[in-house]
């Protein structure tokens, strides 16, 4: 951490001197707020999300909604920003557990970069070659945790089905939490009656229904949504994102993407069913466009059936971009069931470096990249941008564009312009320092590479579904090499499983 020696870190000699290397190491990959080795565990977000899930589930079982032997599976994904982090992240976070009151009562795995590697290379690649004859190669590509974030996300839906088949049958769904929010157990109960996992069980969660425009629709996935911890005084169903209450800069004469965000985020995400109107979340909902990337879940038939995935260059908005790869490629379309009330407390200012500016200039360039991104990826989907964006406007889809390289160096020149105006030189410089450089590579990328890179992700994934497929006939059939691979499947699980007492790593 900023302003922490390394002799000053509760770490032993041996794991001071490895990141001492380490952090001479380029750094390959930046996180809105990433957990740094030799943090304190009272300022330690991996401790605080699990701490928070923890009094979820207790409270859970007082409620008499689970079984008190039973024991959640939360799967943890260990991206990390430099290589040499890769033979050290799962055991220092194993080493921090074992120092404070773990939680019990659930079951905490924790896959690095190695271990989705080791999943691909002894079990899905070798299923594709047995069952399918098909080369395996590019699944490695797609299956994994490090990178932009839009990979380790679609790693996160995409395990349930492979936890389906070879772990636990009875795994029927996954629901993605980030580890600054926590659920306000009693708060929920108090204001819509139901608690996390009471909301989670709504009949409409997988139902099949007809759009506002008359064409047909999978519930598949649900979405809820967040507030703020300093809100959630005021209400639940106290908005995260307000409305703008300043002038205009002049980069939003340009791009003005906090209205759209604000009227979204009170029109889907704080909507409330009312059993005296149409509307009343029994025979009629809401569809949800606008989610987050916590207080989401999709079904695992509904995985096998859509193969709904966010590109691996994807850095922001990978929840919004998810739902792209899936659009008018079948009859029923897959659609976000909008839950109201599932709401969950959002802790962001304790961890998020909201004052940092690289980590500011960093965010902003990357929405920058966004509308590159999403404008150029419209365009490969059936029916074009016009359809995709008139689907996903009015937040998401104002990041779809038909002059996008003209709006991103416009915003980038007039955002540069506003900073110094406002005596901010250091940032402008960084904000044109950043731009600089990772704006043209990407438009490089959108004319040079995306199309491709877009293309064989899609086959890539089509064929860890297919292989999924494949190795669930075989396993039923009593097929020796399904049961072989079912063998190796949970071998390498077993050892990413978190244990009190006697470290697997």
């Amino acid at each position: 951490p900023e302003g922490i020696s390394m002799e000053s870190t509760p770490l032993n000699s041996a794991a001071r001197d490895r990141l001492s290397q380490i952090i001479k190491e380029e750094q390959l990959y930046w996180y809105d707020h990433p957990m740094e080795i030799g943090t304190d565990k009272e300022n330690s977000e991996f401790l605080y999300g699990l701490k928070g899930f923890k009094e979820a589930v207790t409270f859970e079982k007082e409620r008499g909604n689970t079984a008190y032997e039973t024991k959640p599976v939360l799967l943890m994904s260990v991206s990390v920003t430099h290589k040499g982090l890769h033979d050290i992240a799962a055991s220092y976070l194993e080493g921090l557990l074992c120092k404070t009151d773990y939680p019990d009562n659930l079951d905490l795995y924790l896959f690095t970069e190695k271990d989705t590697q080791d999943m691909v290379r002894d079990v899905l690649a070798p299923s594709a070659k047995e069952f399918l004859n098909r080369n395996g190669s590019d699944l490695s590509m797609i299956f994994g945790v490090d990178g932009e974030y839009g990979r380790h996300y679609s790693f996160l839906k995409a395990v349930a089905l492979f936890w389906n088949i070879l772990i636990n049958e009875r795994v029927s769904a996954t629901f993605k939490i980030d580890l600054d929010q926590v659920f306000p157990q009693e708060r929920l109960v108090h204001e819509t009656g139901k608690s996390a996992f009471e909301h989670l069980k709504s009949s409409l969660w997988g139902a099949s229904g007809i759009d506002s425009k008359g064409a047909p629709v999978e519930l598949g996935m649900i979405a809820g949504a967040l507030v703020n911890k300093d809100d959630i005084k005021k209400g639940l169903f106290t908005p995260d994102v307000k409305y703008p209450a300043q002038g205009i800069g002049p980069d939003e004469m340009i791009f003005f993407s906090k209205l759209p965000q604000a009227l979204s985020t009170r029109a889907e995400m704080m909507a409330r069913y009312n059993k005296d109107s149409s509307i009343n979340g029994i025979d009629e909902c809401i569809e949800r466009i606008h989610v987050t990337g916590g207080t989401t879940g999709i079904l695992v038939d509904c995985l096998k059936r859509h193969r709904p995935f966010t590109p691996s260059f994807i850095g922001r908005a990978e929840d919004q971009a998810y739902i792209i790869s899936t659009l008018f490629n079948r009859h029923e379309r897959l659609a976000y069931l909008h839950e109201d009330g599932l709401i969950m407390r959002h802790d962001k200012k304790a961890f998020a470096k909201e004052g940092d500016m690289r980590t500011q200039i960093s965010k902003l360039t990357g929405d920058f990249i966004r509308i590159l991104y999403f404008s150029n990826l419209s365009r490969l989907i059936s029916g074009g941008s016009e359809r995709v964006k008139g689907l996903l406007d009015p937040y998401t889809g104002c990041f779809i564009s038909s002059i996008p390289i003209t709006v991103v160096y416009l915003r980038l020149a007039l955002k540069a312009l506003s900073l110094a105006r406002e005596g901010k030189i250091k940032w402008a410089d960084e904000l044109i320092a950043s731009g600089a450089k990772r704006i043209p590579a990407a438009i490089g990328f959108c004319s040079r590479g995306l199309k491709g890179q877009y293309e064989r992700e899609q086959k890539a994934w089509r064929l860890y579904y297919d292989t999924m497929s494949a190795l669930g006939d075989s396993i039923c059939a009593g097929n020796p090499s399904g049961l072989e691979m079912r063998k190796r499947a949970r071998d390498i699980v077993s050892r990413c499983l978190v244990k009190k007492r006697g470290l697997n790593r």
